[in-house]
């Protein structure tokens, strides 16, 4: 395994985000379908929620875009039991419900024994096909293991999936906007319960998730104390239609041109949708993990997301693993020790004896 620290700080690169995804499974992803002329976003931008010494809000050149969303209001709301699926010897696994802006959102919260508060987590999954997903899908092994390391463990199932109220327009969930508001709600409302430490946040993402987790992180600097992606797709977004929805349906990725443009025809506006237009906003500690031999979202993308992050200043750190695809099955439980490792350092938690 090798690492690159970052250490640089440069220039934000123009770049374009993650619309298609790569499936948990390493299943083949389900790309966007085009969205009407007269959608808009499920949320009206309203007063930024940046501090005064924060980073700048960038211009907003399309209401679609992750300047707008930087821009709205997402009052946090409180989680609600739906049921208790299960109790082991080191937590409660529950079925929850929490509110995104106007829409409800279900997942699954595990929460360790003991009154706490504990340091907490939320989990973005990679894509699987919503109309076969199921609740708290995509990231069991994980859940387990950072509840039993005694994180609350806060799985977002998405907008569209599961018990989740549909998206508002097609676009708020195909564009992945409406994935990252789902999961910037789902700090927000972990925050609010007395069992967990509010100071001590982070956020995990794969594949799929793994683009929605850096989206949260420039929507939201300083959202999360750490956090995580494992194998993610692309930051730029024509990588990320030509590698999936191009093959599997070419016509679906003509549509999406027709409607908005070639990224050479519209640059501004895949660029609004990518969070590596604004990676100088990423003000989080990042660790990546992503396998040599990932034949769903190759190790290049990783490498140059790296890249991206040092020219652009941010505190991120590239973990590879030498013959690991993109399920990460022999070397997962290393990963992990890594990944607690980190979140123990960075959340300021004192190893377990």
């Amino acid at each position: 395994m090798s690492r690159a620290r970052t250490t640089g700080v440069g220039a934000v690169l123009l770049a374009l985000s993650a619309l298609a995804a790569c499936s948990d499974d390493g299943a083949q992803p389900a790309g966007a379908e085009a969205p009407s002329a007269s959608t808009a976003p499920s949320v009206v931008p309203t007063a930024s929620p940046d501090a005064p010494d924060g980073p700048a809000l960038p211009e907003v050149t399309d209401e679609r875009s992750l300047a707008a969303v930087m821009r709205e209001e997402l009052p946090a709301s409180r989680i609600r039991t739906v049921a208790v699926e299960s109790r082991t010897d080191a937590y409660t696994r529950s079925r929850v419900t929490y509110r995104a802006g106007d829409l409800t959102i279900s997942g699954v919260l595990l929460r360790p024994r003991g009154e706490g508060p504990f340091p907490g987590v939320v989990l973005n999954h990679g894509y699987i096909d919503p109309d076969v997903y199921r609740p708290g899908q995509g990231l069991a092994r994980e859940q387990d293991r950072l509840a039993r390391a005694g994180f609350v463990v806060l799985h977002t199932d998405y907008r569209g999936h599961a018990g989740s109220d549909e998206p508002v327009d097609d676009f708020d969930r195909e564009s992945r906007l409406g994935y990252t508001r789902d999961t910037i709600a789902a700090v927000l409302a972990l925050e609010q319960e007395p069992y967990v430490d509010a100071d001590r946040m982070a956020m995990l993402g794969r594949s799929m998730g793994g683009g929605v987790t850096l989206n949260a992180l420039v929507v939201r600097p300083g959202l999360v104390e750490a956090a995580i992606i494992y194998a993610s797709v692309s930051s730029l977004l024509h990588e990320n239609v030509e590698h999936f929805t191009r093959r599997s349906r070419p016509n679906q990725a003509d549509r999406i041109y027709a409607e908005y443009g070639t990224p050479d025809e519209a640059p501004e506006f895949w660029a609004g949708l990518s969070a590596r237009s604004h990676f100088d906003r990423v003000s989080d500690p990042l660790l990546i993990h992503h396998g040599r031999v990932d034949d769903t979202c190759p190790y290049r993308w990783a490498t140059a997301t790296q890249r991206a992050l040092v020219d652009a200043g941010a505190d991120s750190e590239l973990l590879t693993y030498d013959g690991e695809g993109h399920t990460f099955y022999s070397r997962w439980s290393e990963s992990m020790d890594r990944t607690i490792a980190f979140l123990r350092r960075h959340l300021g938690i004192s190893p377990r004896s």
